[in-house]
């Protein structure tokens, strides 16, 4: 697991790198930093509970990596349906929170959409990282319950910080 978690903790500075970059915007727009760590933790954790369920189909003997595989897909697709009813509602909370504190420069529709964009996005890609990471894991003899987790949440933690500034980008 060592090079894993170095390889991880590189990918890990990657994304304080990105986020540096975009530092201007963020203190442009308060309610973004407040997105930041909400949007990064939370698709970090819709992969963490796609790889949890896969781990255990993997552990039970029936986890398949076919296409036409229905849990895979249910899965997949529950996956990417929560992060469309829950990325809403973390815009809107995020905005809210600005508002209280003062200093919200952007409209409520606006925070939303950009968070509701980036998180179904981010979905997306947790899926095929988790995905990818289970199939590695099954293909060279892994524990999914070691390696999977820990590489998708790092993985989020960079998708994150890069879909969330190029929807900003988008958007804006």
């Amino acid at each position: 697991m060592l090079p894993v978690l170095l390889v991880l903790t590189m990918v890990e500075v990657g994304s304080g790198l990105v986020l540096g970059a975009f530092e201007a915007d963020l203190y442009r727009y308060p309610t973004l930093l407040v997105l930041v760590p909400v949007t990064i933790g939370t698709a970090g954790n819709l992969g963490s509970v796609l790889a949890s369920r896969l781990s255990t189909a993997f552990h039970l003997g029936t986890l398949s990596f076919s296409p036409t595989d229905e849990m895979l897909a249910g899965n997949a697709v529950a996956t990417v349906a929560l992060a469309g009813t829950l990325f809403p509602a973390v815009g809107a909370g995020a905005w809210a929170l600005r508002s209280l504190l003062g200093g919200a420069r952007l409209a409520v529709g606006t925070v939303v959409w950009i968070s509701l964009a980036s998180g179904v996005t981010l979905a997306v890609l947790a899926v095929a990282v988790t995905l990818v990471a289970t199939y590695g894991a099954y293909r060279y003899g892994l524990d999914p319950d070691d390696v999977v987790i820990p590489v998708v949440t790092n993985t989020c933690d960079v998708l994150g910080v890069v879909v969330l500034l190029a929807v900003v980008e988008l958007t804006l």
